[in-house]
């Protein structure tokens, strides 16, 4: 059975683009454009690893893994995130991410 990755992504090249990688790499890949659908795909299909965007539609990339950890979902989560500040990296590995890394990346 192949891993599950859930990618919650609002720009639609990049989910293209680790979609294609990670496919590459043997993995089954969902996806969702906003935080609300996200959240959801997350209680549903329990991803082995969630990529997560801090600003997204509806509901922001911190509610959606605060309110993971209020259910006691412990599915590694990676922050994947324009905003590089050094404080918004401690809010959201508080928060409970697992890791953090900002956007540009290279793959």
């Amino acid at each position: 059975m192949r891993e599950k990755i859930l990618i919650i992504e609002d720009e639609e090249d990049l989910i293209k683009g680790l979609k294609l990688n990670l496919d590459d790499e043997g993995y089954e890949v969902s996806w969702a454009f906003d935080g609300e659908e996200g959240l959801r795909k997350a209680l549903e299909e329990s991803p082995d690893l969630i990529i997560l965007d801090i600003m997204l539609p509806k509901m922001n990339g911190l509610d959606v893994c605060r309110e993971l950890r209020q259910k006691n979902i412990g599915v590694p989560v990676v922050m994947l995130t324009a905003k590089g500040e050094e404080i918004d990296k401690v809010v959201g590995l508080e928060i409970g991410a697992d890791d953090y890394l900002t956007k540009p990346f290279s793959i």
